[in-house]
């Protein structure tokens, strides 16, 4: 334990394409989606010190989370230290930009970069195939957090297949008051009668294959089981009509395009214009 303390930068994602194949025995959904980190973060500040017993205290900038053991960073600090048979008292700080239950993956991302920092400070105790493994045990995201960049995820979002890098504008726009669980919109998605699923992934695949994109081919499954559910959606696409919703939202996205800000509320919308898409994932 040479380190104490790391600060570790966390990147939200945005789906690019989402497509559920098929529900799996274990209530997960078998997809194809294609994931991008963007440049817009979370931080972690994660100190270490000697124990006999593990104790995890958990504190941060944002009232919408809990700051205990249902907190996936508290998870992954757990899992983390059985997995090494370590005991340490752990204070990490969540600072937290990226919204909560946006379809961002603000929590994996968080969990993935609880496991690099803890990792670089106890000397790099676990190989980046044993990192993996934690992240696939504690959700669908945190492997391609993980690793960022631009990737095809397949299974239940924890195979990565990396793919070529295209740098490009994003803005993104949120309904403030507005949350919806991955929970809720695939089971919305499930007793849809019309579940018609384009094969845009591989199409943007063979397209990035050879450094190349086509916005045109952004598409998400989740986004037609909820619409209809809510209005701030609704809104969204009839004064944006190229905005497409982020894994399971409501964030939604557009890519080089800037959002007007003169169209919404903004006590009722949060907006982010001018950021980029990064190639890269949890970094210190």
């Amino acid at each position: 334990m040479d380190k104490t303390k790391a600060i570790v930068q966390c990147p939200a994602k945005i789906n690019l394409d989402l497509k559920i194949i098929n529900k799996r025995p274990d209530g997960f959904h078998n997809i194809e989606s294609t994931m991008q980190t963007i440049n817009l973060f979370d931080y972690l500040t994660i100190e270490i010190s000697p124990a006999n017993t593990t104790q995890i205290q958990l504190s941060g900038n944002n009232n919408e989370i809990p700051y205990n053991e249902k907190n996936i960073v508290y998870k992954a600090t757990n899992l983390f230290l059985s997995t090494i048979n370590k005991t340490a008292e752990i204070k990490i700080y969540i600072e937290k930009n990226i919204p909560v239950s946006a379809g961002l993956a603000g929590g994996s991302t968080n969990a993935a970069g609880t496991l690099l920092g803890l990792n670089c400070l106890f000397n790099n105790i676990l190989d980046n195939n044993q990192l993996h493994k934690l992240c696939a045990t504690l959700g669908s995201d945190l492997n391609f957090c993980l690793d960022g960049g631009c990737a095809l995820c397949s299974g239940r979002g924890e195979k990565i297949e990396k793919l070529n890098f295209i740098s490009f504008n994003v803005s993104l726009i949120k309904p403030k008051k507005l949350g919806i669980s991955a929970k809720e919109a695939y089971q919305k998605f499930a007793v849809l009668k019309d579940k018609t699923i384009p094969n845009n992934t591989q199409k943007l695949k063979k397209l990035l294959d050879k450094n190349e994109f086509d916005k045109s081919l952004i598409y998400n499954n989740l986004e037609i089981a909820v619409f209809d559910d809510y209005k701030e959606l609704q809104e969204i696409k009839s004064k944006i009509p190229n905005a497409l919703m982020s894994g399971s939202g409501p964030t939604c996205f557009v890519i080089d395009e800037q959002i007007d800000e003169s169209l919404f509320d903004l006590n009722e919308y949060q907006i982010f214009n001018n950021l980029i898409s990064v190639n890269f994932g949890v970094r210190l």
